[in-house]
């Protein structure tokens, strides 16, 4: 069996199509949001949450940074002229991620640091990324270069559950909610505007590229060609990586989700990407259903 058998989708009202659309329609600048009042709030944050408060920006914008360049293979091999089209949006949008986090880190965290008295730092520098954090992105770079040694479906749905389905699809959502429920307009604690409305967007973004990847999954399972169980083994042993930084950004000293919470969150946030696999969820644009569900 071809792969095009599984994967082809070049219909008009094609998913890759829908999600195209999303995307021109939902672009936004990362230079224009306001984030100037967010340095106000951050001379005020206490030692220790602006300490964990820089490392969850670091991780994002590194995140961001990796995914461009692991998203590349996956560009080489698709072939639909549709599926090319989203792949390309879907570069673009997270360059323009890795942008805004580069932007935030240059015009908001390294002044504070200055006001604050402390040396500026580096948001690539290791201090910022706990060995867990390390193994996921190394090993999704594996799976998605893979795609380049063999092209099959087994090393397709691989490198779907890794990226779309764990990285974007679990890791993502759980950092989100870290910040929006603490930093967010909504919450009691210090407020960070401008970072908490770029989250917006990159959440709404990257609603579009879970659900992508969740139906070039569906579809793989559908045709026979990838056994259910071959992806719930990546997503469970990819668990434990995700569930130790999910507890280490709990904040303790900030209203706001707890580590055991996000623990939790991060456990129903898999099983709820493994039941779309078997529901009509994963055929909608993943950005609607987002928003629907406020971005859960």
């Amino acid at each position: 069996m071809q792969l095009g058998e599984a994967e082809a989708d070049e219909r008009p009202d094609s998913r890759a199509a829908r999600y195209f659309q999303h995307a021109t329609s939902g672009h936004w600048d990362p230079y224009a949001i306001d984030i100037e009042q967010d340095r106000e709030t951050l001379v005020d944050l206490g030692r220790r949450p602006f300490t964990q408060f820089r490392a969850t920006v670091a991780m994002f914008g590194a995140g961001e940074e990796a995914v461009v360049d692991d998203l590349l293979p996956l560009a080489t091999v698709l072939e639909a002229d549709d599926d090319q089209r989203f792949v390309a949006s879907h570069l673009y949008e997270e360059a323009r991620h890795a942008a805004f986090f580069d932007r935030y880190w240059t015009d908001v965290i390294n002044p504070v640091e200055e006001i604050r008295g402390l040396e500026p730092t580096d948001p690539t520098a290791d201090r910022w990324f706990p060995d867990a954090y390390v193994e996921i992105f190394d090993r999704t770079e594996t799976a998605m270069g893979r795609l380049l040694e063999a092209d099959t479906p087994e090393n397709r749905a691989v490198a779907y559950a890794h990226y779309h389905l764990t990285i974007e699809g679990v890791f993502a959502q759980v950092g989100f909610r870290a910040i929006r429920e603490t930093f967010g307009p909504e919450t009691d604690g210090p407020t960070v505007h401008g970072l908490t409305e770029g989250f917006e967007h990159i959440r709404r973004d990257e609603g579009r590229h879970v659900g992508f990847g969740l139906a070039k999954l569906e579809a793989l399972l559908a045709s026979g060609a990838v056994d259910r169980e071959r992806i719930e083994d990546v997503v469970s042993t990819l668990a434990p990586l995700i569930d130790d930084i999910a507890g280490q950004m709990g904040w303790k000293r900030l209203p706001g989700p707890s580590g055991e919470e996000l623990v939790t969150d991060a456990a129903e946030q898999r099983a709820k990407r493994l039941e779309q696999l078997t529901t009509e969820t994963a055929r909608e644009p993943e950005s609607d259903s987002a928003d629907r569900n406020g971005g859960r």
